[in-house]
């Protein structure tokens, strides 16, 4: 049996919990990354990769760059960068990508992504590099797996839009936000609405099989009906796949940086905004994802990105989130494998950003073969992660493939889970546990209540820059 905390003790501190607003913190992955540390001494990548299944990774690249930075945004971008800084980064992530090529040696990729920051913020000749590193450098075979691509409406030219698809890029992600132009330029955001409606017809025009728009509700001077405009808006442009985030105002952003406050009407959005897609067909596939109906939201293999839904069997090598494999490359990404979670260090604030930069440009060769940044998971939080992937999506925790993992019961490992079924936050048949309708709006509630003592103290301690 895992030695967890008392249940008792957990299971009243998620009634605690439940009592409260539902947005309390972001829950999308485990552990979550201000729990991750130095490690002493580093890891040698090729005795860690070695032991892992490599015939199915998930191939990551981070471009840090960005034309502004949003009011909401915690993550690792800067908007401070110049065309001889870009490609002294784009030459880092070769000479990295050729060490982690050598780790790995024979692998396999299932899947591939490019975030960031803004990806499109690169110039084309930079944009082509790095999908150059993943097919001829990593040996991804891009032709034959899902790939998807974050773009913004300032950067989506036909140009970068017509060399992503010459590249097989399948999925479309755009950042729109809302569709109110004061609602935008309230979170210190500078897009139109005729900048975003061309960005958005020049990638239905382009052919990709997949476009995602991501909104946000709870925005400054937001009401539930500008929310439902916003999304109607969107339905125009007939996306595969819609994101529903809720605004969270978090340390050292533009919004953080305020005292302004405003009505908490997120739940309400969240509400109208699911019964509207629902409406016209979409699926929900977890708290913030919904799925066109009868696509399956699938471009080779699913190429949606969301960590928590994996894609549909397939003949070829698919990718599973709780596998953990995940190689990332760039100096925001994160790597995973059963035992380890690794990147470089994580800041929010422009100085923090700038030396990490610096930092990862000036890296030796052979540094790259080592992780010197992370989180290593024993048995229990192995574990964890595994439930909580799978409970916060459509697909659920199914018991015989836990079983088959981990050679255990999830009910003796986690008798607290019984908790989620007397609170009405999951329904369980012979052979999985779901969440409900008010179980999955409380997806973050019941994913941050998951995380283990350690992983609490571990971001309850971190100093973020």
């Amino acid at each position: 049996m895992i030695k967890t905390q008392n249940p008792q003790s957990k299971i009243q501190n998620l009634k605690s919990k439940i009592a409260q607003s539902p947005y309390q913190a972001y829950v999308y992955s485990y552990p979550h990354k201000t729990a991750y540390r130095p490690l002493t001494p580093p890891i040698y990548l090729p005795e860690l990769w070695t032991q892992q299944d490599r015939q199915a990774l998930f191939l990551y690249i981070h471009i840090p760059f960005c034309e502004m930075r949003c009011g909401f945004c915690n993550l690792f971008t800067t908007v401070s960068h110049n065309e001889d800084f870009i490609s002294q980064y784009v030459r880092t992530l070769q000479r990295q990508a050729q060490r982690i090529k050598a780790v790995l040696g024979d692998a396999s990729f299932a899947r591939f992504a490019i975030g960031g920051g803004t990806p499109t913020q690169l110039p084309i000749q930079h944009l082509a590099t790095v999908l150059d590193i993943a097919e001829n450098t990593m040996g991804a075979k891009l032709q034959e797996i899902p790939i998807s691509v974050e773009v913004s409406p300032e950067t989506a030219t036909e140009e970068k839009l017509k060399l992503l698809r010459s590249h097989s890029v399948d999925r479309v992600s755009i950042g729109v936000q809302s569709f109110i132009e004061s609602e935008v330029l309230a979170t210190q955001r500078r897009q139109s609405n005729t900048q975003v409606e061309a960005a958005l017809t020049r990638i239905k025009e382009a052919g990709f099989p997949i476009l995602n728009i991501d909104l946000i509700y709870g925005l400054p001077g937001q009401t539930v009906n500008t929310w439902l405009q916003s999304i109607q808006t969107a339905l125009r442009f007939h996306p595969e796949e819609i994101y529903l985030y809720p605004l969270y105002v978090r340390p050292l952003t533009g919004l953080g940086r305020t005292d302004k406050e405003w009505d908490d009407i997120r739940l309400a959005c969240y509400r109208e905004g699911r019964s509207l897609l629902l409406s016209q067909g979409y699926t929900q596939v977890s708290m913030r994802m919904f799925r066109q109906s009868g696509q399956g939201g699938q471009g080779r293999q699913g190429s949606h990105l969301s960590p928590l839904s994996p894609p549909s069997p397939s003949p070829s090598p698919v990718y599973c989130c709780q596998a953990d494999g995940m190689i990332g490359l760039g100096c925001g990404a994160r790597s995973y494998t059963n035992t380890l979670h690794y990147s470089n260090e994580y800041a929010v604030g422009a100085k923090g950003i700038s030396e990490i930069l610096q930092a990862y440009i000036q890296t030796p060769d052979e540094l790259f073969e080592y992780a010197h940044y992370g989180f290593q998971l024993d048995a229990e939080e192995q574990r964890r992660r595994y439930i909580l992937l799978s409970l916060l999506s459509d697909e659920g925790l199914n018991f015989v493939n836990y079983r088959l993992r981990f050679a255990s019961e999830v009910d003796a490992d986690f008798p607290e889970l019984s908790e989620l079924l007397t609170l009405s936050l999951a329904m369980k048949d012979e052979d999985s546990l779901h969440l409900t309708e008010f179980g999955i709006e409380r997806s973050d509630t019941i994913g941050a209540w998951l995380f283990s003592e350690k992983v609490q103290e571990l971001m309850q301690g971190y100093e973020l820059k």
